[in-house]
């Protein structure tokens, strides 16, 4: 019999310059930085850790999956990411219903031109 998976508790992406990552998701996006260790850092996602670190192999040298992050307020956060000077590539825009929710989105990019995805779901 398979093992029964818990939830999501870890996410690793990949960075050049492990420094720079830290404090552009510290002070750009906000993200609490739980500790470092031997050129690593890690974040908290609520629940789930945001492990930063530089590829061991080549064939980790790649751009990561798009992290979403929740938000209550879209615009406010679309306001918020362009005052801290992040790279915004579109708008808040509603990407779809489910039943009486609608989903909002709009993508900023970090410092490495990962893409990053800001949502918020709301009543239609």
């Amino acid at each position: 019999m398979a093992p029964e998976l818990g939830p999501l508790a870890q996410v690793a992406v990949t960075f050049h310059d492990v420094p720079r990552a830290v404090a552009w998701y510290r002070d750009v996006l906000g993200l609490p930085l739980v500790f470092e260790t031997n050129g690593m850092a890690f974040f908290a996602m609520g629940d789930v850790r945001l492990m930063m670190t530089v590829p061991e192999k080549a064939e980790f040298d790649h751009p990561a999956s798009v992290l979403y992050f929740r938000v209550t307020d879209i615009s406010a956060a679309h306001a918020a990411l362009t005052a801290r000077g992040a790279t915004i590539e579109d708008d808040p825009h509603l990407v779809g219903r489910m039943g009486s929710t609608e989903i909002w989105m709009f993508f900023v990019r970090d410092e490495e031109r990962h893409l990053i995805g800001i949502t918020e779901e709301r009543a239609a």
